[in-house]
């Protein structure tokens, strides 16, 4: 019970700008419009993305990456094994790469068909999903690089929100060329 009482993370938005707010909102017209796409195509992909795009909502609404890394944070603590926590993350993060590398040429192989004539919405979940594992990894250089910005917009915003959009794009396109 101690351990979660130690835990800071509220469910409230993380970041509670307007462009935070506003990606919250973009994640909810991907999933909205990749459900569309499915029901009007019923490819497992367009499902797949929806419900990815739903979980990433989620996700960006309550913060819940920082609910992880509190609970881990705890964990380590709790455990004895907080003063080597970066052997341990590194094994992590190691790990999710090769899981993703493994399960991403297997999505590839697997879909070659749908994604061979869906290259929008290959390049918008290889943008965000990339976006995403390097954010999650977290190296200080990559922060400062994702915090700079070109002409007052943030590199983070660019990165998520043009993947978010390419998503977007593909799933109105695709659930809008059934329809005709």
């Amino acid at each position: 019970m101690d351990l979660l009482l130690r835990i800071k993370w509220r469910p409230e938005i993380g970041d509670p700008t307007f462009m935070g707010r506003f990606t919250v909102v973009a994640y909810g017209v991907a999933a909205l419009l990749a459900w569309r796409a499915w029901s009007a195509r019923r490819e497992r992909i367009w499902l797949g993305t929806a419900v990815l795009m739903a979980l990433l909502y989620v996700n960006k609404q309550f913060d819940l990456q920082s609910l992880f890394t509190d609970i881990g944070r705890e964990i380590a603590r709790h455990g004895g094994w907080y003063e080597d926590r970066r052997r341990v993350q590194k094994g992590f993060v190691l790990a999710v790469l090769a899981g993703a590398g493994v399960f991403g040429c297997w999505f590839v192989w697997r879909f070659r068909e749908f994604l061979a004539h869906h290259k929008m919405l290959v390049a918008g979940l290889f943008l965000l999903l990339t976006f995403i594992v390097v954010r999650a990894i977290s190296f200080h250089h990559v922060d400062v690089f994702l915090k700079s910005g070109i002409a007052g917009l943030k590199m983070n915003w660019l990165l998520e929100l043009g993947g978010i959009s390419l998503v977007v794009g593909a799933a109105f396109l695709d659930a809008s060329s059934k329809a005709r």
